[in-house]
């Protein structure tokens, strides 16, 4: 009956808000004429009218470096707790951090955490690992957005460029390093990232923002929010953008990149307090620039295809919260989720249907368990664009199913806490499959907290590694003759199994410096592979004749990964905040006993670095005028592009800053110039070397300025 009752008194805003997108995307979808969209968000404010302010910003400015470190977060339990007696690695990006640090995207602001490996490819890609396995999707780690996953089941991983959310609406991103899998379930194998998205009720009012530089040719932001009672809030909002390309050595600039995307959120509280309902949604279609390598059997059997993907998706979400007092309550979470991929070598339609329930309740005062089920389904058809790439079955339906038990016992009041439980997943590859976890923490004083904890996690195989075709030119020989590797699909791929042991503790000096320090020791087996499958031989057909290596992916490699993160924030005045981090990772990863593995181990170790290290100051120079800017360096990537014959072209070392001067013009305007990339021209983050003579197309990250501009309704 709530739930009826809060979806009829909604449903106008819904309907409004709905078809408001739709309409945008189909009018867009020939052209992507931005300024047209852009002329619609600027306009909203004016025919809506003003609402209450946004106090989100100003509280976390305020917040002293204590109260930051006391911050709520959900990830570790999928209920309220304080990040600082967290028994995990656990770092929190505040709304206040991705303003100040000048970033125009999610990938990009995930920099600010340490342990995370993040590498620009080009203008719309990129890759991204914690503790190790960086990766163009980002494989081992889950990527969670208000709850609804956006990990992809067709390659294993998570397409950053579709998951472009207003920044301005983003409450905070939770970065959980190290294995989740217990709550969070398969794929949570390095780590979780949560994106957290603002409540209705602190988006009141109107928004625009507008941005151009020298690399982003345009972007505009537009959100209103009000309310209808005291129960019920609402928002709307638009966003488009047109960046150019980075830097190509050898002049195809084929990464231009335009978006557009709009949603609404509503939130519904009774009023005694007891239920919490929210209703959300996003529709978005994207141009992105790519550059793939087509095979074919005949002359010239390798050619490479500048082409635009067309990307276009929407999401509806739901989540209700029921407390039912006496320390009891539940959460119940249902989304659908559609994307729609037209890449230059293949296409893929996917539809998701997901639900989720999760109780928490006290037990004998030292007890807090948390139970949960839930189910997923994600149905996916394939095209097949060119040669040489196929998927068998074309259209495939992946299950889950989950449950989970996890118990919170005070050994110690307030001093010592042991929690423990485990996950068993269903799938289509995988009967039965634990993710256990033991934490322990332990908090001699109010100022200091230790933990342990031992995990195991798994990573579920993609349609890809079991029903994916693949040929590839290995090389031309002298007579003219090609030869090629073909990668026939494995329908018997097992899910890669981590075992993790993490070490952790944080203290805070006083009021002004905060230090926390984690460490690590992973072992993993059955990782992905790319094993020969018998000697090379004649093929005849189809096109010319030709040499075939037969290939499989499966699961020969094995391996550890160790290493540390060291991260610190100090205060020497109200206005003056500098932190800071050191990470530390080495890897050892190798064919396994009886293992073909071609050679896909070195590459997996030099997709990400040694060390990183990253230092920031943000400095209030008075209330209206503010001077951020960091500093990064990131270590030498040995090879993840493998070439001819083996060889790897390794990306060297770089340093690079950033630097961002804002301007609050009364209460109602900001300005921010910001400054990327500011050491160099350009430099790679992700790819083959030139100097290496690589013939590999290559790209280097520019150096970029842009200007932007943000009017708020009321402050």
């Amino acid at each position: 009956m709530l739930v009826a009752q809060f979806l009829c008194r909604s449903g106008w805003i819904l309907n409004i808000g709905i078809q408001a997108c739709k309409n945008i995307l189909e009018n867009e979808r020939s052209g992507f004429h931005l300024v047209r969209f852009a002329a619609l968000v600027l306009c909203l404010p004016a025919l809506l009218h003003a609402g209450q302010p946004d106090n989100s910003q100003q509280d976390l400015k305020q917040m002293s470096l204590e109260q930051l470190s006391q911050i709520e977060v959900t990830t570790p339990t999928k209920q309220p707790e304080s990040a600082f007696n967290t028994p995990a690695a656990i770092y929190v990006i505040t709304s206040e951090d991705i303003r100040r640090s000048g970033v125009t995207n999610i990938p990009e602001a995930l920099r600010l955490a340490p342990g995370v490996e993040v590498a620009r490819i080009d203008g719309d890609k990129w890759s991204i690992g914690i503790r190790g396995f960086g990766s163009r999707l980002c494989r081992d780690v889950l990527v969670v957005i208000d709850g609804r996953t956006v990990y992809t089941t067709l390659l294993a991983g998570t397409y950053w460029e579709v998951q472009d959310y207003p920044l301005e609406d983003i409450e905070r991103i939770e970065v959980i390093r190290g294995p989740g899998g217990t709550i969070w379930g398969p794929n949570a194998v390095n780590g979780v990232i949560n994106i957290i998205t603002k409540r209705a009720k602190d988006t009141q009012g109107g928004m625009v923002s507008a941005a151009t530089g020298s690399f982003d040719h345009g972007t505009v932001n537009g959100r209103y929010g009000n309310h209808h009672g005291d129960n019920l809030q609402y928002r709307f909002y638009g966003r488009g953008f047109d960046r150019g390309p980075q830097f190509h050595w050898d002049g195809r600039n084929f990464d231009d990149w335009s978006s557009l995307q709009g949603g609404f959120r509503v939130d519904w509280n009774d009023k005694a307090q007891v239920n919490a309902f929210t209703l959300s949604g996003d529709i978005y279609d994207q141009r992105a620039g790519e550059s793939v390598v087509a095979t074919s059997y005949t002359p010239p059997f390798s050619q490479v295809l500048d082409q635009d993907a067309r990307l276009s998706g929407g999401n509806v979400n739901f989540h209700w919260h029921h407390d039912q007092g006496e320390g009891k309550s539940f959460d119940l979470q249902a989304y659908y989720d559609r994307t729609n991929r037209r890449e230059p070598n293949f296409g893929d339609l996917r539809d998701t249907y997901d639900v989720d329930f999760v109780q928490h309740w006290r037990l004998f005062d030292r007890h807090k368990v948390t139970w949960g089920l839930g189910a997923r389904f994600s149905h996916g058809d394939n095209i097949e664009v060119v040669s040489g790439l196929t998927f068998s079955p074309a259209d495939r339906t992946d299950r889950l199913l989950t449950a989970f038990i996890q118990d919170e016992f005070t050994l110690v009041n307030k001093r010592l806490v042991l929690t423990y439980g485990s996950k068993f997943l269903n799938t289509n590859f995988t009967d039965y499959a634990p993710e256990p976890s033991a934490r322990l923490l332990w908090t001699p004083t109010d100022t200091t907290s230790v933990w342990a904890a031992a995990t195991h996690a798994v990573r579920t195989p993609s349609d890809a590694e079991r029903d994916f075709f693949l040929s590839g030119l290995v090389a031309v020989l002298p007579d003219g003759t090609p030869y090629f590797a073909r990668f026939n699909a494995n329908r018997n791929f097992r899910p890669e199994q981590m075992n993790g042991y993490e070490l952790g503790a944080r203290h805070l000096f006083g009021k002004n410096v905060y230090v926390d320090i984690a460490g690590f020791y992973n072992h993993f087996h059955n990782l992905f592979s790319e094993d020969i499958t018998g000697a090379p031989y004649v093929e005849d057909s189809p096109g010319v004749p030709h040499i075939l290596l037969p290939a499989q992916f499966g699961n020969g490699l094995i391996g550890n990964t160790k290493g540390f993160e060291i991260t610190s924030e100090w205060r020497p005045t109200e206005s003056w905040r500098l932190r800071g981090y050191y990470s530390y990772l080495h890897m050892n990863i190798e064919p396994g006993p009886g293992s073909l593995d071609i050679g896909s181990a070195p590459g997996i170790m030099g997709s990400s670095p040694e060390h990183q290290v990253f230092a920031q100051s943000e400095y209030d120079l008075t209330k209206a005028l503010q001077f951020d800017a960091d500093i990064r360096y990131v270590s030498e990537l040995p090879g993840q592009t493998a070439g001819p014959a083996g060889a790897t072209y390794p990306i060297r070392a770089y340093t690079t800053a950033d630097a961002r001067f804002g301007w609050q013009i009364g209460h109602q305007f900001d300005v921010s110039v910001v400054g990327r990339n500011l050491l160099q021209p350009h430099h790679p983050e992700f790819g083959s070397d030139p100097s290496a003579d690589s013939n590999i197309a290559f790209v280097g990250i520019k150096r970029s300025v842009y200007i932007k501009l943000t009017w708020t309704s009321a402050r």
